[in-house]
């Protein structure tokens, strides 16, 4: 029965975290065009969207998970009781997973998005072919390591930040909402524990964001009009690409499309969590 049980949950995670995930994809999508617009790429729509979903939906369900592991019972409602440590460490986890579950999707996006017009690669086949011919399978992982550097931090502090305010919201529910609603949190509470938890993240995690973009288009083609293409091995590690965008390009550097990108991020965020408690909640309810 408990396996069953279990089996179950994670079925309501990951559908509930792969739908959160496009919906919340697809209604921020124009920003984060304008992101990497600003960050010096350009488009990568459809990629995007087939690695938003699978990355929800493999983070919402380790994190159920981990969550469960640690509560010692699967019920979400036990979780809040963990210690906001715990839900840092789980959440860092859980967007390790999905980060190197989801990565190849991830490269296509940027690459795609970062040959503006005309178009050096056609479509996703062009792109995947031309990456196993001149960078092998290895090439689908260009960037990996930085990209787990941002996501520890990036991953821990969104969905830490997200049960801490959370918690502020049902204790001041508690304290002063009518008996009607107790401590349960409203779509739009739940909206703006979101948006907090995705600003505060962004705007920690952005320079190693920049520093994994520039790794994952290293080496490959795109129009001279958009400016000189970023060399092959022209960065020996993360360390000495944060260390040569620092020396060229300052401060600023690291910080480029930072405003579009925390105005994307940040509603992204607030979008994921409410979809996902609601659609948690729904599919809980037609299996029940």
């Amino acid at each position: 029965m408990e396996e069953h049980n279990q089996l179950k949950r994670a079925i309501i995670d990951s559908s509930a975290g792969a739908i959160s995930g496009g919906i919340s994809r697809t209604v921020t999508s124009p920003l984060d065009v304008i992101k990497i617009r600003f960050q010096g790429f350009w488009r990568g729509n459809v990629p995007a969207l087939l690695m938003v979903m699978p990355y929800t939906a493999i983070q919402f369900t380790v994190l159920h998970k981990l969550k469960s592991l640690a509560s010692g019972s699967s019920k979400s409602e036990d979780h809040s009781s963990l210690s906001p440590y715990l839900s840092y460490v789980s959440g860092a986890l859980a967007g390790c997973a999905a980060t190197v579950g989801s990565y190849p999707f991830d490269l296509l996006r940027t690459i795609l998005a970062s040959q503006g017009e005309p178009k050096v690669y056609p479509n996703m086949r062009s792109a995947c072919l031309d990456i196993v011919q001149t960078r092998g399978i290895k090439g689908f992982y260009a960037g990996l390591l930085p990209t787990l550097v941002e996501i520890i931090p990036y991953a821990g502090l969104q969905f830490g930040t997200y049960d801490t305010f959370k918690r502020w919201a049902m204790a001041w529910n508690h304290r002063y909402s009518n008996t009607t609603t107790g401590g349960n949190l409203s779509s739009f509470q739940l909206f703006v524990c979101g948006l907090a938890a995705g600003t505060c993240a962004k705007l920690v995690c952005h320079p190693l964001d920049v520093v994994k973009k520039r790794f994952q288009i290293e080496g490959l083609q795109r129009h001279p009009r958009y400016g000189a293409r970023v060399e092959h091995h022209a960065y020996r590690n993360m360390f000495d690409a944060m260390n040569r965008i620092l020396r060229l390009e300052g401060w600023a550097g690291l910080y480029k499309g930072i405003l579009p990108s925390t105005v994307k991020a940040a509603p992204a965020g607030a979008v994921t969590f409410v979809a996902y408690e609601l659609t948690s909640d729904w599919l809980e309810s037609l299996s029940n």
